[in-house]
């Protein structure tokens, strides 16, 4: 998988432009629902990431790019979830992300916010 250019509000994967949050789970790439937390988005000014949507656990490490300003909001349940499934969870700024798996993709999902 080539990261080839990321930007606020875009990111370019394998020649394909992505204008969305999308998700990586196991070299597949899928748009990112973020529906099911919308319900804790007054509580964090921004929709979170929750344990209530899809997220990639089939890993032995999880890379959660949090956005262009590292804005988005990781919920607790995750980080539980993720200790108990024995999964690293890494949380880091989008491009830090993308560097991340750039380096050692192998084994490895990611959840990437592309704006803030």
């Amino acid at each position: 998988m080539r990261f080839e250019e990321f930007s606020f509000g875009s990111i370019r994967i394998d020649g394909v432009t992505y204008e969305s949050d999308m998700v990586i789970d196991r070299g597949e790439i899928r748009k990112r629902k973020k529906k099911p937390s919308k319900q804790y988005r007054d509580a964090f000014g921004h929709t979170p990431l929750s344990n209530e949507e899809n997220i990639p656990w089939k890993c032995q490490r999880l890379v959660i790019g949090t956005g262009a300003h590292g804005a988005l909001p990781v919920m607790d349940d995750v980080k539980d979830e993720a200790k108990k499934r024995k999964v690293e969870l890494l949380i880091l700024p989008t491009a830090q992300a993308i560097e991340i798996l750039r380096e050692n993709p192998a084994g490895t999902n990611a959840i990437l916010h592309i704006t803030c």
